[in-house]
């Protein structure tokens, strides 16, 4: 991938890069709509990335090319013109929260490559964030073989003050998102599932190669319904209608974090009967990742499945954020065996499942996706097994 971008790179820009900045995407096990609750997640970066390569410039300028919307773009270091494309304007989001914040910044010349899909739920828009911001600091540096992490100390920076910023730079293009997405791709570990404490942005390993049999397979639907992104923030303002509830009657809770499921119990009939469906659901995904992060420390991918698939019925009924084409993939996993579990991951309303199974069931679970799935929907899906991949990383044209 690295060699036909440096090719390409040099076609569009005359010069050869200085090096890559790599990011991966990432599928959520379990612990949906949780992160901006103050909750708790269980992601896994997987093996997908989005790679820019750059070369620094001196002029303060920002020249930027996307494979994928093939367009380029370009604008000057620190500013965000609204003409800008959907995609370019987190590239300049990403590069003025640098400005703004202090960091080393520098302009640059970008191509961007990516095969994270778009409106996957595989958090296209985290890769291509931190990614962005690597090649910044890599372009401000202009230090040959520093990685990131020496590029961050530099600063006086760590990968979460990083996860941070470009978390600021999603919620300017309007994505009201938790800080899942960007701690992941930039604090995951290769083999590894990680738990977040969203609160304490905290993460910790949960190993997922303890045993050679159990596999991920992400299956992407090819749906994206419009409803997403308003849907999105609708459920959290909901959210936030719920916790203010809670706390007029519990000391203390500043999020849904901090309610157990029987205080949700005793104090549902107080509000409006769809903010409490919001909320049940988070209560309760919060529970049900942590009995999941358990169990996978035990060796126990049945109770991890059962996990998985009350998390689904649960997104689908309580939070409404499935749609026909996910629940049908849920439904077809489920009928395979050697399946553990399968839901919806991701925002919703389109994108990814994610199937927890045994080895041995991988080749059944493709077979009859792709025999039954197109039937019923006309759409051909696409299946990916992936291990769980390491964070973000720069890689030098030398190396």
């Amino acid at each position: 991938m690295i060699e036909g971008q440096r090719a390409d790179f040099v076609a569009r820009f005359a010069t050869e890069p200085h090096g890559f900045s790599m990011a991966p995407g990432r599928v959520n096990l379990i612990g949906e709509h949780t992160d901006y609750n103050d909750g708790f997640v269980l992601p896994m970066n997987v093996q997908r990335h989005t790679s820019v390569a750059f070369h620094p410039r001196g002029d303060g300028t920002v020249r930027a090319f996307s494979e994928h919307a093939r367009q380029a773009v370009e604008f000057p270091l620190g500013d965000a013109p609204e003409s800008l494309p959907a995609w370019a304007r987190y590239v300049a989001y990403v590069a003025a929260a640098l400005a703004e914040a202090g960091w080393p910044h520098g302009g640059a010349d970008l191509h961007i490559r990516s095969d994270v899909p778009v409106g996957g739920g595989l958090s296209s828009s985290a890769s291509l964030e931190a990614a962005v911001a690597g090649a910044l600091l890599a372009s401000a540096g202009r230090v040959p073989g520093r990685t990131l992490d020496q590029l961050l100390r530099d600063a006086g920076r760590t990968r979460t003050d990083l996860a941070l910023l470009c978390q600021k730079a999603e919620h300017r293009v309007g994505a009201l998102c938790g800080i899942m997405d960007q701690f992941v791709v930039l604090n995951g570990r290769e083999g590894h599932a990680l738990l977040i404490d969203c609160r304490r942005l905290r993460g910790k390993p949960v190993p997922l190669d303890g045993t050679q049999d159990l596999a991920v397979v992400v299956i992407n639907s090819r749906v994206h319904h419009d409803l997403a992104a308003n849907a999105y923030n609708e459920r959290r303002r909901q959210c936030g209608e719920a916790v203010r509830v809670f706390a007029q009657h519990i000391a203390g809770v500043t999020a849904l974090r901090d309610v157990a499921a029987w205080q949700w119990e005793e104090f549902r009939d107080r509000m409006d009967p769809l903010v409490a469906r919001r909320a049940q659901h988070v209560v309760t995904e919060n529970e049900r990742t942590q009995i999941a992060v358990e169990a996978l420390r035990a060796g126990d991918p049945v109770t991890v499945g059962r996990c998985m698939v009350a998390s689904h019925e649960s997104l689908r009924d309580l939070y409404e954020v499935s749609c026909r084409e996910l629940d049908l993939l849920v439904e077809i996993a489920r009928g395979v065996p050697g399946v553990y579990g399968s839901r919806m991951t991701g925002g919703g309303f389109g994108g990814c499942t994610v199937t927890l199974c045994r080895r041995e069931a991988i080749e059944p679970l493709r077979q009859a996706v792709m025999r039954e799935y197109p039937k019923a929907t006309g759409l051909e899906p696409d299946v990916l097994v992936t291990g769980a991949a390491g964070p973000a990383r720069v890689q030098w044209q030398a190396e």
